[in-house]
């Protein structure tokens, strides 16, 4: 009988032991995603700091790097910034988990596949790393998620100047870098939205599927891509691309195949250049990649040093002087930092 009693008592302790261990993961769990958790203990010029973007070639991501550098040179902080050498999501996941291992104190990455490096990235702030994401309002494993304006106003935006440029009437096709590439996606679904809203006479092929094609973060993918779409669709009257390699490539195609088709979309203006002089690309809507590389960081610094980031912050960048803090799947510091480039302007930008 006192046998029994004993191991029913163990039992009950190897229970409420196990219990207790679950309690501890919760909690550790729910206090991983308070940015108070990773104030650094060390000075600030110990501190470092690695951008992974999508890819290390592109030109939207050397300009990325320039603020990066720039935050570097005015802070003494050390920032590196890495990229696969092609946009592929496991070759990022390989560089981030590098960072981790190398024990970076802060992650600033730009996602190809959100759900790709959710597990490297909670495994990095289990590790005290704090993690910072941009491009990716649905990112969980994240302290911050930094936004330049909302998709929402972006792809309205987007959609709003190719209806202008084809009287508001037509069939037209959208483009996107990856379907897993979350505000790609989220661009794409809002100018259809908005075409919906205010253009009825206007109507995206394929029976409204979002997108119409992929580029895979590659010019030669996109004018490939496109090709295709134009030779399917020969009364096609518009064309957009959300990533940086898109529209150079539709705009390439349209041009070979010497069609009518009004192209809108993301992109560096010395990369569209030479297509919005020509005429086959009217308007360039995007938001400074710098900006984006520079506020990462400040963002990520101003963690490690502890210090609040709230409704109303000012980042020291325009654009982003007064951030708005949007909560859903993660938290998203939203700015104004939008821009809107053509014949008229293009001169004014140089990168």
């Amino acid at each position: 009988m006192k046998t029994k009693r004993m191991m029913a008592m163990a039992v009950m302790t190897a229970m409420a032991a196990s219990m207790a261990v679950s309690i501890s993961v919760t909690a550790a769990e729910n206090d991983l995603f308070d940015p108070a958790n990773y104030k650094s203990e060390k000075e600030s010029s110990e501190w470092t700091i690695a951008v992974i973007t999508k890819d290390n070639t592109s030109a939207w991501f050397k300009r990325m790097e320039e603020g990066v550098k720039e935050f570097g040179e005015e802070t003494g902080i050390n920032v590196i910034q890495k990229g696969p050498a092609n946009a592929d999501a496991a070759s990022q996941v390989q560089v981030i988990d590098d960072m981790i291992n190398q024990g970076v104190d802060a992650l600033c990455v730009v996602p190809i596949d959100q759900g790709a490096i959710e597990a490297s990235l909670q495994t990095a702030m289990e590790k005290g790393i704090a993690v910072i994401t941009h491009e990716a309002s649905n990112q969980v494993n994240t302290l911050y998620d930094t936004e330049a304006f909302t998709a929402d106003d972006f792809g309205a935006a987007i959609m709003d100047a190719l209806a202008s440029d084809m009287g508001e009437k037509g069939k037209y096709a959208e483009m996107v870098a990856y379907t897993t590439s979350t505000t790609h996606m989220e661009y794409a679904n809002a100018q259809k939205a908005r075409q919906e809203e205010a253009y009825p006479d206007m109507e995206l092929i394929n029976d409204g599927a979002v997108p119409t094609c992929e580029s895979e973060e590659s010019i030669d993918t996109a004018y490939e891509r496109a090709k295709e779409v134009l030779k399917a669709n020969p009364d096609l009257k518009g064309f957009t691309g959300v990533a940086s390699t898109d529209c150079p490539g539709i705009a390439k195609a349209v041009e070979e195949l010497g069609l009518d088709v009004k192209v809108v979309g993301v992109g560096t203006p010395n990369e569209f250049k030479p297509y919005v002089e020509s005429g086959t690309i009217s308007t360039i809507k995007l938001w400074d990649p710098k900006e984006s590389g520079y506020v990462m960081c400040k963002v990520a610094s101003m963690i490690l040093g502890g210090e609040e980031i709230t409704e109303g912050t000012d980042l020291g960048r325009d654009g982003y002087n007064s951030v708005t803090i949007v909560e859903g799947d993660n938290k998203c510091i939203i700015g104004q930092a939008d821009l809107t480039i053509t014949k008229d302007n293009i001169n004014d930008y140089d990168f």
